[in-house]
């Protein structure tokens, strides 16, 4: 594609956007009651925080993050997740996340506007290799998963044709990205650290251990070898996070992902 071809598309997809917005197609929900925002969708903050098993909202990260380490607790919650909300294109968290998560003040946390999330993945295009800084709570990486899989029959997507390659700097963010990646059976890395810095606190492989569209992924931390710092760019390991030991696959099946 030629640059003058590359404006002309920029150019057109912008104005169908703008024109989506103008007839209300994409008008973002009012927040100002989040309770009631998430029961249009069945999945209210007081259900959110029910399922986790925390009755306010700021101890769910920590909790989030114990029940992803724990494979039978894991897929348990996502059973009973998937009983409210079987709708799996978008992500359930983010006006959960956005009203109660969010470090705007310290960090700049705030999600992308869906309209800007279908601009990027049409500029992208085709990928089957996807990578995403600051990937939050993985609202923007859904969207990218579920366009990527519907361009397949459900008889011949499998999840080994996507990777999808994160960083994440945030605490509050880091357990949701892991879930709404294992919950959906995707493939791919979590750099959980600076992306700027390269100080890391873990490095996630999340890996759809079947190839099965409907089966979870596992979860396993990456050792702290040399091979792993060389692959992922690591400048330092910071000291506040020790190393984990946490494999739940036995093994690799997706070539050349790590």
């Amino acid at each position: 594609m030629t640059e003058k071809e590359a404006d002309k598309r920029l150019k057109k997809i912008g104005e169908e956007i703008r024109l989506s917005i103008s007839k209300g197609k994409d008008k973002p929900k009012p927040t100002s009651n989040i309770n009631n925002a998430h029961k249009d969708r069945n999945i209210g903050v007081d259900t959110i925080n029910k399922l986790i098993g925390v009755s306010e909202s700021y101890q769910a990260p920590d909790k989030l993050w114990d029940i992803m380490l724990d494979k039978h607790k894991r897929e348990r919650l996502f059973d009973k997740f998937l009983e409210i909300e079987h709708k799996v294109g978008y992500d359930w968290f983010q006006d959960y996340f956005e009203a109660v998560q969010a470090d705007r003040k310290k960090k700049k946390q705030d999600f992308t506007p869906n309209t800007v999330s279908k601009l990027t993945h049409r500029l992208i295009g085709d990928s089957k290799d996807y990578f995403e800084p600051t990937a939050g709570t993985g609202g923007m990486l859904i969207k990218k998963w579920q366009q990527d899989r519907m361009k397949h029959s459900p008889f011949t997507y499998r999840p080994h044709m996507y990777f999808y390659r994160l960083e994440e700097l945030g605490d509050s963010a880091i357990a949701f990205l892991i879930f709404n990646m294992a919950i959906r059976g995707m493939n791919g890395t979590i750099f959980y650290g600076d992306s700027l810095s390269r100080e890391c606190k873990q490095v996630f492989f999340i890996q759809n251990d079947t190839d099965e569209p409907e089966r979870y992924s596992s979860v396993n931390v990456m050792p702290r070898t040399d091979t792993v710092e060389k692959y992922f760019d690591v400048a330092s390991w910071m000291p506040k996070y020790p190393a984990v030991e946490h494999v739940e696959s036995g093994k690799t099946v997706i070539k050349g992902a790590v």
